[in-house]
């Protein structure tokens, strides 16, 4: 019996060993609970075999048991139910501290076959605590004078609860002279500080006692309260400072009793006791800091062994007091650092760049990695950034490759920075991060681009040769020879464009040039294309059309087309006395052989024989005039018009026009050269006057006779223009009927035909219809002028 008793306590050892192994191998998901703290015992949290799949049969049969550490019994199992049931009342507090959230680890052991499941239960806090301060009483000197809005720092309330339910608010009772301050510290607890509002008056009132009041943000609220009794001194000028606020100080978890954490520091600008300067713990609460202070130097020292597991950090707070009650306050962050202390190395074995474009997986990088702790402060896991076409692989016992995940694009990237990075798993993780960078080399898979599709170019005629009239450019996103480009002309798709001997290109830098002057007169554009290579292998190529648009200069005058300048005699205009001020005389006409504004032209007046009698209107020539007749006014008049064009600088020409008074155009043409005897004239004024009546007469009725025939002419003559093609000009009509007015005194038909595309009304020819009607010469300068009169509107 003894034996078989002996023997049960190994059995139970052996099996325990084995299914911590288990444990140690095992990889499933925890299941979680969560319950409020203080929650009755007996309480069900959850249906257990439900929730992981178990028949509740399957309880007892496989001998299921709840594990805690400790072999603590918080929970218990009801096997025929499968109810996890509460076996105590838990107390988040004891239970957890200050830690959050508050979570106990369990682990559901089955036997035949062994196997665990792993369960939380998360503990909720509730508000089952007061805030209660240190000391029921503290004691505050104050020295009389002292200026309100001084701030005075006072002891804060503990509250075991966490979150909103710790302390939220300080208030001290109502009086004249003081409020209280509630401020968060770094830990994210709150402190409160007394302001004072007003000062005191020692022989007033020598003593103050208030209540400081904290309130928790529970619900209900639960609160707690301290006695501040001020004793007013009297005056001490200057309160203790610390050179720091805050001092933050690291300390291993293994360090000695009595070794130094940090040293503070205050002065004091007063002298005597007032200036001295007496350090403490301002809590007090020495039997839960693990530190100790010399109330002289300042040294804070270690009193009792760290644990950071337990604890692993610290805010200490420290007051400074001088002779004369003044303090001043700093807080002292002590980080426990757990111990750690070897950082994995990186041994960089091959490293592989620049690695080609466009290439397959390859291998970059080789390299191992080694840590001289133990446990999981020397196991390692390597990683690199996630954004990088890279793969760290595993070979051999902690040695990798670094491999391209894909195709690399130098256009794209042309290098990467890859950091990686060693991290053991102690605790805290230690970490070696290694750069490298890897290039990526080039290839010729890219084609020259231009930077436009098409180019457009001006330039303006009568340019020197050799003028550099613009440039093209394109860029290759390869690099080295890859992207050196050479330019060059294409063969123009018109056969008929001399484009070698227009213009050439630098095939370096895709300068055009200009190889000859241009007349835009003659050529106003021309297009051709360029094309782009690179010097890679194979080469790549592409092209872009270049449109060259002539712009006009003003290398043309005005040409007067009407009256005609050519040297033959003088065209003389008839004026009758009779005419009111404004009547049309006759109309200069000219062209010019630019464009633009170069061919805008205008008119005026140069020259006169009697200033005032005539105008000139600018835009249109007409020469009318300016007031009445008289018969004081000389018969001849010979007047100068300046044609003028709008160009930069503007050119000119000038129209000389005769002008002769007559009392009606019944009165013959008297040559002005001759200087006869009034009575001669007369005599050779009657003659012309009997002929020229007969003239008319007759003309009239051959003209009445002509008319018919020449409507049917006209129909014929517009046919057959039809069939020429004649283009078509800013002038509808080909036949001008030219009435009798003006100077002439019959009726003449003439055909007027303007170039095609001609906005400035050059003449491709004028010729009379019926010649032989008119004396030799006369009939063509009296049809020009007929012509003109009535096309620019003169009748």
């Amino acid at each position: 019996m003894e034996t078989a008793l002996a023997k049960t306590p190994q059995k139970r050892q052996v099996m325990f060993l084995a299914i911590l192994l288990l444990l140690w191998e095992a990889g499933s998901e925890a299941v979680r609970y969560s319950i409020p703290e203080e929650t009755e015992s007996g309480y069900s949290v959850a249906n257990l075999a439900k929730d992981l799949g178990l028949r509740v049969g399957e309880l007892a049969t496989r001998s299921a048991r709840i594990h805690y550490k400790g072999d603590k019994e918080l929970l218990q199992l009801d096997i025929k139910t499968g109810n996890l049931l509460l076996y105590e009342k838990l107390d988040r507090e004891v239970m957890c501290g200050t830690t959050e959230p508050c979570i106990l680890h369990f682990q559901l052991l089955l036997e035949n076959p062994v196997q665990f499941y792993q369960t939380d239960l998360q503990l909720t806090d509730i508000n089952d605590h007061s805030p209660e301060f240190p000391e029921r009483e503290m004691l505050l000197k104050i020295p009389e004078g002292t200026q309100p809005g001084t701030v005075f720092p006072l002891k804060i309330a503990q509250d075991f609860d966490i979150g909103s339910n710790t302390v939220q608010n300080y208030t001290i009772s109502s009086n004249s002279h003081f409020h209280v301050a509630t401020h968060n510290r770094g830990d994210g607890r709150k402190y409160p500080e007394l302001v004072l509002d007003k000062a005191l008056d020692r022989e007033e009132r020598p003593e103050l006692s208030l209540t400081l009041t904290a309130l928790d943000g529970g619900a209900p609220p639960r609160s707690g309260t301290t006695t501040v009794r001020i004793v007013v001194l009297d005056n001490n000028d200057n309160a203790p400072e610390f050179l720091q606020s805050l001092y933050e100080v690291q300390v291993p978890e293994n360090s000695p009793l009595n070794s130094l954490v940090v040293a503070v520091s205050a002065r004091d600008l007063d002298a005597g006791a007032y200036g001295s300067v007496a350090y403490a713990l301002f809590q007090g609460d020495e039997v839960t800091q693990p530190f100790v202070i010399d109330e002289k130097t300042g040294e804070i020292r270690l009193k009792r062994a760290l644990d950071f597991e337990a604890t692993p950090y610290y805010n200490v707070e420290i007051v400074a007091t001088d002779g004369g009650g003044f303090s001043g306050k700093c807080t002292v962050a002590i980080e426990v650092m757990d111990v750690n202390d070897n950082a994995p190395e990186l041994t960089m074995s091959t490293l592989s760049s620049p690695t080609p474009e466009n290439a397959p997986e390859t291998v970059v990088a080789v390299f191992s990695v080694s840590d001289p702790d133990s446990g999981d402060n020397g196991r390692m896991i390597c990683s690199i950034q996630n954004d990088l076409p890279f793969l760290l692989k595993p070979t051999l016992k902690n040695f990798y490759t670094l491999v391209t995940q894909r195709a690399l694009d130098r256009e794209s990237q042309a290098e990467y920075n890859i950091t990686i990075t060693v991290t053991d798993l102690g605790t805290p993780r230690l970490k070696t991060e290694h750069n490298i960078t890897v290039l990526v080399s080039d290839v010729n898979d890219n084609a020259p681009a231009f930077t436009q599709t098409s180019y457009t170019l001006f330039v303006r005629e009568n340019n020197s040769p050799a003028l550099h009239i613009g440039s093209v450019s394109a860029t290759d996103r390869d690099s080295g020879t890859n992207a050196q480009v050479t330019y060059s002309l294409l063969p123009p798709q018109d056969p008929h464009l001399p484009l070698v001997s227009l213009v050439s290109i630098n095939a370096d830098n895709g300068h055009l040039f200009a190889l000859r002057s241009l007349d835009y007169e003659a050529l106003q554009e021309f297009e051709f294309r360029v094309g782009a290579t690179d010097r890679g292998s194979p080469e790549l190529s592409s092209e872009a059309l270049v449109r060259v648009l002539v712009l006009d200069t003003n290398d043309n005058s005005p040409f007067v087309l009407y009256p005609l300048q050519n040297g033959s005699a003088p065209c003389t205009e008839l004026v009758p006395r009779a005419a009111e001020p404004g009547y049309l005389v006759t109309k200069v006409v000219a062209v010019d052989g630019d464009s633009g504004q170069n061919a805008w032209l205008s008119y005026q007046l140069l020259k006169a024989t009697e200033p005032g009698l005539f105008g000139v209107w600018a835009h249109n020539g007409e020469v009318r005039t300016a007031r009445l007749l008289s018969e004081r006014d000389a018969a001849k008049h010979r007047l100068v018009v300046l044609v003028k064009d709008n160009g930069e600088p503007p050119r000119s020409a000038t129209a000389t026009l005769h002008m002769l008074l007559v009392d009606g155009f019944s009165q013959p043409y008297l040559p002005l050269a001759e200087a006869a005897p009034a009575q001669a004239q007369a005599d050779s004024l009657t003659v012309y006057l009997v002929v020229a009546l007969a003239s008319v007469s007759s003309l009239f009725l051959f003209s009445v006779l002509l008319f018919v025939a020449v409507r049917l002419c006209r129909r014929s003559r517009a046919a057959s223009v039809g069939r020429r093609s004649v283009p078509e000009g800013p002038f509808p009509g080909h036949l001008v009927d030219v009435s009798g007015t003006g100077t002439l005194s019959q009726s003449y038909q003439y055909e007027v035909c303007l170039t095609g595309d001609s906005g400035t009304g050059e003449f491709k020819f004028l010729k009379p219809i019926i010649p032989n009607l008119l004396p030799q010469g006369a009939g063509e300068e009296i049809g020009k002028t007929a012509a003109f009169r009535n096309n620019f509107g003169l009748n």
